[in-house]
């Protein structure tokens, strides 16, 4: 607005001062004769109109040229400011997009941070490489904010967060600690036998933080002396069920665990198995049988339950596993993140996003408190992201074979890829 007023008075004077001259011109002109009373007060006339005409024309083209604002408002359908002041547009797809490099590397090290479990510690655990650091998540058609741990706080005040899966989610959860902490220190008030559920507490912002140890999201158990594994896809799992209530944002997710020998029971019968091999006589129905009933079942909780905390599903995780899966010798040993169309997600990552997809994409619509957080594409362009073979300290030390070190590329280092989750994930639940 200003500078369009600056221009308009730059202008403006231009045509007025040339007016102005000629007009004193012409006076100073007539004025050479020896003027009579009637013919000096007419010509005085003609001048002050003339005068006053060009003065009002002036001030008509100045206001003409001005324009006003419209009133500030904010409509329902505007485009959220993000904690960063960047414009994030709902129309852009935070899901497609390319990693690029970011020099300015992670918001905390391995450290600055005392929360990371050792086996994602990779730095600590001696991997040589740390270009995989140096990269960002960037959308193609909009920008994503750095998360900033203090408006974070500042948004989630007096609030509970709770992470609900296996051990991708505590990896998740460690990643969102590790940059909270940067701002203020977490206390852990509580955790279970197996240190798998815990519970954390950011003091200063009555901030809770929770991860529930549930890998399955149903009921499930190992019966007698056998190993296998009984689901239960018409009962969800109570460990997370019963504190459901308390939760003010939660971040739900399944995967690899439905791969394991499972035996499925539905209304008190056995229904089915996967990977059984054909023992018991059951029926082989597959892991996307359950994974699928298992997922209805969370979204008829979500959808019907009084209680409506903002939810997210985060769909599957890819491994990286390469030549052979984890326990025959697989491993991951790039140091650069994919180029779109260079690989191709394994057959059963893709079957289990299909199924997220199916069962999820839908859900929001007449929703409010549903979001998906479809992380698979992205991180599937990190095979680099991965501890490896450094999910031990110093794994060839001693002169170990590489082949006889077991490798995990389906975690992620921290610092690292995952910590991009919570970037999208904070510009999905908050700035949305």
């Amino acid at each position: 607005m200003e500078q369009q007023l600056t221009l308009v008075l730059l202008a403006t004077p231009k045509g007025a001062n040339f007016d102005e001259q000629t007009l004193d011109y012409a006076s100073s002109s007539s004025s050479s004769s020896a003027p009579s009373s009637t013919s000096s007060f007419t010509r005085t006339f003609l001048k002050f109109s003339v005068y006053f005409s060009l003065v009002a024309l002036a001030y008509y083209f100045i206001i003409s040229s001005f324009t006003v604002p419209p009133p500030i408002f904010i409509a329902l359908d505007s485009p959220p400011v993000s904690p960063s002041g960047n414009v994030s547009s709902p129309k852009c797809d935070l899901f497609s997009g390319d990693w690029i490099p970011d020099p300015a590397g992670p918001l905390y090290t391995n450290h600055s941070c005392p929360h990371i479990q050792d086996f994602q510690n990779c730095m600590l655990n001696g991997r040589p490489d740390v270009n995989y650091l140096f990269w960002r998540w960037k959308p193609r058609d909009c920008d994503l904010p750095r998360f900033s741990s203090s408006q974070f706080l500042d948004r989630v005040r007096n609030k509970w967060w709770a992470f609900i899966g296996d051990s991708i989610a505590r990896n998740h959860v460690q990643s969102l600690i590790c940059i909270l902490s940067q701002v203020e220190e977490v206390v852990e008030i509580y955790h279970d036998k197996e240190f798998r559920s815990k519970i954390w507490r950011f003091p200063s912002h009555n901030f809770t933080l929770s991860v529930i140890w549930s890998p399955f999201l149903v009921k499930s158990e190992t019966l007698g002396t056998s190993s296998d594994i009984h689901l239960y896809l018409d009962q969800l799992d109570h460990k997370w069920t019963h504190q459901y209530s308390n939760f003010d944002y939660v971040v739900i997710s399944g995967g690899k665990w439905f791969l394991k020998a499972t035996i499925f029971h539905e209304s008190n019968t056995v229904t089915g198995s996967h990977y059984c091999h054909g023992r018991y006589n059951l029926t082989e129905l597959g892991y996307d049988y359950s994974y699928r009933k298992t997922l209805k079942l969370v979204r008829n909780f979500v959808r019907d339950s009084t209680h409506k905390p903002l939810v997210l599903f985060r769909t599957t995780t890819p491994d990286h596993f390469e030549t052979a899966e984890w326990n025959a010798g697989g491993y991951c040993n790039r140091t650069m993140p994919f180029k779109e169309a260079e690989a191709k997600l394994k057959t059963v990552d893709a079957v289990m996003r299909d199924v997220e997809l199916d069962v999820f994409q839908n859900f929001g619509e007449g929703s409010t408190n549903f979001r998906l957080l479809d992380t698979t594409g992205m991180s599937f362009l990190r095979p680099d992201g991965h501890p490896g073979p450094y999910r031990h300290p110093h794994p060839f030390a001693g002169g170990k074979v590489k082949s006889s070190v077991q490798n995990d590329c389906l975690h992620w280092c921290l610092p690292g890829p995952i910590d991009s989750w919570n970037d999208v994930m904070v510009e999905t639940i908050l700035n949305r």
